[in-house]
């Protein structure tokens, strides 16, 4: 009987292995898509740790999961009813009971722990950043200011409007704070590939809330979609951003470009007429090329839809 039922597990556990590759293989995933549980590729070192704690963290509760499978199956199929005579009883059984507690204490304070450095590591900020951008939100749109950086009207400034998406232009390898802020309503500053968000709280601040956050560098130059991740009001959808990546000395030339006066205009420099003078290929394209305005007269959009019908 005891060879019998060996040889039944042995079974079952290669159907089950076979099952599984055959999952895998039929995603068409490679190995780092699979690793990566469904996250975007990461663009900063804050986002690549977060993506480690998330992959481990999955790897471990999937091993847990195997684990209790592995005893539900295993006791399904080899401990059904086969007389009437009671099994033996394990109540009371002090061993697997302290496994029973020590086990999962020890996944949670594991799991708390990677959980803290990721953590800290994070939300950590450097006394002096090479770059800070204030991020100011309003219903529905974004405002970037470059506070280091004047012209004869203020602070280097990006807004938002119905017709443009702005863009938030930064350096690759140098580090940059953002300092968030809302001028009505609260707001959420989310970059998928930054693996981050953060509320957008109206002044005054309370509870202590961390209106800033800073990442080291983004490892890469690109376009990567920014937006608001709080339901914010009628057109929450809408308020989308571009983070640009350039690097270092076409940042340079950005911000050197929206600190003068454009001859034809006779004011500073937009973002997108700074872009348009620059020649660096599709990273100096004048608009988002990663979103798009959508058309806010709900009237017009009834209109080319037929009334809604």
């Amino acid at each position: 009987m005891g060879l019998k039922e060996g040889t039944r597990a042995a079974r079952l556990a290669k159907v089950v292995g076979l099952v599984g590759l055959v999952g895998i293989g039929a995603t068409g995933c490679s190995t780092d898509e699979v690793l990566r549980f469904g996250w975007p590729v990461a663009v900063t070192p804050q986002a690549e740790k977060m993506r480690e704690l998330w992959t481990w963290s999955v790897v471990a509760a999937l091993a847990v999961g195997v684990i209790v499978w592995g005893l539900i199956l295993w006791s399904v199929a080899f401990h059904r009813k086969k007389s009437e005579e009671l099994p033996r009883q394990v109540a009371y059984n002090l061993p697997l009971e302290l496994v029973l507690i020590v086990v999962p204490t020890v996944i949670v304070a594991v799991l708390f722990y990677f959980t803290a450095v990721t953590q800290n590591y994070v939300t950590d900020k450097s006394e002096k950043p090479d770059v800070t951008v204030d991020v100011i939100a309003f219903q529905w749109n974004w405002e970037f200011r470059y506070p280091e950086f004047k012209t004869a009207d203020g602070p280097v400034s990006t807004v938002g409007s119905s017709g443009e998406i702005p863009l938030l232009v930064v350096p690759s390898d140098k580090s940059i704070r953002f300092n968030l802020e809302s001028t009505d309503v609260i707001h959420s500053f989310y970059v998928p590939e930054f693996h981050f968000k953060r509320d957008v709280f109206p002044l005054p601040k309370k509870n202590n809330q961390d209106s800033s956050f800073e990442i080291t560098k983004i490892d890469r130059e690109g376009s990567f979609v920014g937006r608001c991740a709080e339901l914010c009001g009628t057109y929450h959808s809408v308020m989308n951003f571009e983070v640009r990546a350039l690097k270092p000395a076409l940042f340079d030339e950005y911000i050197g470009l929206r600190q003068k006066t454009n001859e034809k205009t006779g004011k500073p420099y937009t973002a997108a007429e700074a872009l348009t003078e620059m020649d660096c290929g599709e990273l100096c394209t004048p608009h988002a090329v990663t979103t798009k305005p959508f058309d806010t007269d709900r009237t017009v959009r009834e209109a080319s839809t037929g009334g809604g019908k």
